[in-house]
């Protein structure tokens, strides 16, 4: 039996991946963004081994999220599920961040290294990165005009440079980065195509499965294309420093 956090789990894809989590006899832990969400999580999972709360918009409220996490014990995997959308406007956190960039990338970045190191690390991406830019000069959408479905797609690219740095520097850690699909969710929307049975199955296998590898991005269980530069090690090195720069948090060594 594994010890497993899964963020954003109050609904969506997280909740079906604690579900099927919890029903295989592992300890999940939930969390949500606050306390009306918290309970609406516990709710739908009320077998769950508790929650926690923290609004990944927020840099104070994710290292308090972090701190939360160590002071509850171990986790032996952290399911980084949490995510806004690419039908934002242009929105700055109380940080004065892009709300997207933050909440998509540099929150799994400061909690990846934050949390006492699990054995296991997966990060939810998507199809959609392929189309990112690395432009880690402009993260915060200041010189670029806005564009939602952009910072999105680059959000979720750092996601994936993010996964393998961290398989990279980290060697006895298995990280991997996921991509569910266009799937009917609250996000993805009631017309998207794909199917929700299917979407959260891959995270349950780099989650628990003995022969689960280290430093793939994968799609229905399999090994999928991903942007070039994700596995770049100067590219990976240029976004964990701009990342370090921004919390004043810098991602451990092994």
């Amino acid at each position: 039996m594994a010890r497993i956090l899964v963020t954003g789990s109050a609904d969506g894809l997280g909740q079906l991946a604690a579900r099927e989590l919890m029903t295989q006899g592992h300890e999940v832990v939930l969390h949500a963004r606050n306390e009306s969400r918290a309970g609406d999580a516990v709710a739908a999972l009320p077998k769950a081994a508790g929650v926690l709360t923290g609004d990944l918009a927020s840099i104070a409220e994710t290292r308090e999220l972090a701190r939360q996490a160590n002071a509850s014990g171990r986790f032996d995997v952290v399911i980084h599920n949490a995510a806004v959308g690419y039908q934002e406007p242009r929105v700055e956190t109380v940080d004065g961040l892009e709300h997207v960039f933050a909440v998509n990338a540099l929150a799994p970045y400061l909690l990846t290294a934050l949390i006492e190191r699990p054995q296991r690390l997966v990060y939810l991406s998507s199809g959609m990165h392929e189309g990112g830019d690395v432009v880690l000069d402009d993260l915060q959408w200041v010189r670029r005009r806005w564009r939602g479905a952009q910072a999105y797609s680059d959000s979720k690219l750092h996601d994936v440079i993010l996964a393998f740095a961290v398989a990279r520097l980290w060697p006895g850690v298995l990280s991997n980065a996921v991509d569910p699909g266009w799937v009917p969710t609250k996000m993805g929307g009631r017309g998207a195509p794909g199917d929700l049975n299917q979407a959260h199955l891959t995270q349950i296998w780099l989650a628990t499965a003995p022969d689960a590898p280290t430093g793939g991005y994968f799609y229905h269980l399999r090994p999928h294309r991903t942007h070039p530069a994700a596995r770049d090690p100067e590219t990976q090195a240029a976004f964990l420093d701009a990342c370090a720069s921004l919390t004043g948090v810098r991602l451990g060594q092994p």
